[in-house]
């Protein structure tokens, strides 16, 4: 078993790439796409000379074969070149969340050593594409956001215990008083501890192949004999909103094949399905699109951030609201897929029983 080593570059500016980048990575899937050692080291920008010897040293840094050297004939990847480019792109689903936390370590250090006067947010909240998209955005506004990716249950629980300034979970518009959503969140929300401020509307849906060869339309089909299911993990506000979505249909756990199933992320859900080890699956639309997928949209939901209003005079949260108002940012949202500031409030101190008319106080304490 080989081992992986990482590494990482200072750079002026991010790249939009999420992943961790790997040069032999780049070249297989260059040689994959341009059947040709010469045009695949034109795509990436090196030499014929480089790539061919970069792909030989793989060869034998690894002792197993890559390309399929036939003279003649277009250059193709080897059986254990293709399932090293898949486990690759596999690893790198699964971890996106834990990749883009580990960047922001790595990027809150050298911002407080290089610039005193950056602000830093920490914030635990709830997978979700338009948060990194923030992140990008406010980076050159003065303003670090440390994001770290985990279920909406997790994400409260840490703010409540002090171990971030600021969460990220999301609901129905309008979930009833004895909802999945209620039940979940009430005991970890206090009116007159907490506020509210108003992020984006998304759109949750399944996320199924491109073409959408088994017609699914709704929740429905997933009874269907055979159909796989891939979910999400216990305490992950997506699974909340399915296990919603379910009682609001009639519908049962035990109806889906693979609700056992856990993924840690929209992304990785998506994998699954682009991947074929799944039929469908739980998700927002900007997940689908970038696995080339197909999207079935079910509900609109908001997605909220959520702080201790005695957070609320700090440097770090007033420079947040500044930027989720600014019009800059409603251009963002309206460029991603299943996203809308419309009527979200972006950047408004809101009051829990204001949006979250399931919530009661006197429920609450007994």
């Amino acid at each position: 078993m080989h081992k992986i080593e990482l590494s990482y570059l200072l750079a002026p500016a991010r790249s939009t790439d999420t992943l961790i980048r790997n040069p032999l990575m780049d070249m297989l899937q260059a040689v994959r796409a341009h059947g040709s050692i010469s045009k695949a080291a034109k795509a990436i920008g090196f030499s014929y000379r480089h790539v061919w010897g970069a792909l030989k040293d793989g060869e034998q840094t690894l002792g197993r074969p890559l390309i399929v050297w036939d003279k003649g004939q277009c250059a193709r990847l080897s059986e254990f070149g293709d399932k090293l480019l898949w486990a690759e792109r596999q690893a790198q689903a699964r971890l996106a969340p834990q990749i883009e936390a580990l960047r922001g370590d790595i990027e809150r250090a050298f911002s407080t050593a290089f610039d005193d006067s950056t602000h830093i947010l920490t914030l635990y909240a709830s997978h979700d594409a338009a948060l990194s998209a923030l992140r990008e955005q406010t980076v050159g506004h003065g303003l670090h956001l440390d994001i770290r990716f985990m279920g909406s249950v997790d994400a409260m629980a840490a703010l409540n215990a002090g171990r971030c300034t600021m969460a990220g979970f999301h609901t129905l518009a309008q979930p009833g008083r004895q909802s999945v959503s209620a039940l979940t969140y009430r005991s970890l929300l206090k009116p007159g501890l907490h506020k509210l401020i108003g992020f984006a509307h998304r759109t949750q849906g399944l996320m199924v192949a491109a073409g959408n060869p088994l017609r699914i339309s709704g929740l429905a089909d997933l009874k269907r004999d055979g159909l796989r299911y891939v979910n999400r993990a216990a305490g992950a506000g997506t699974r909340v909103l399915l296990d919603d979505l379910l009682a609001q249909a009639g519908l049962q756990a035990s109806d889906l094949q693979g609700y056992a199933s856990q993924e840690p992320s929209h992304t990785a859900v998506a994998q699954a399905v682009a991947s074929n080890a799944a039929d469908a699956g739980l998700g927002i639309e900007a997940a689908a699109r970038s696995k080339g997928l197909d999207f079935v949209p079910l509900v609109q939901e908001r997605y909220h951030l959520v702080c201790l209003k005695s957070a609320l005079p700090s440097p770090s949260v007033s420079a947040l609201l500044t930027a989720l108002k600014s019009t800059e940012w409603q251009t963002t949202l309206q460029h991603l897929p299943g996203y809308s500031g419309a009527g979200a409030q972006s950047g408004q101190v809101l009051a829990l029983r204001q949006m979250l008319p399931w919530w009661s106080y006197r429920q609450a304490k007994t």
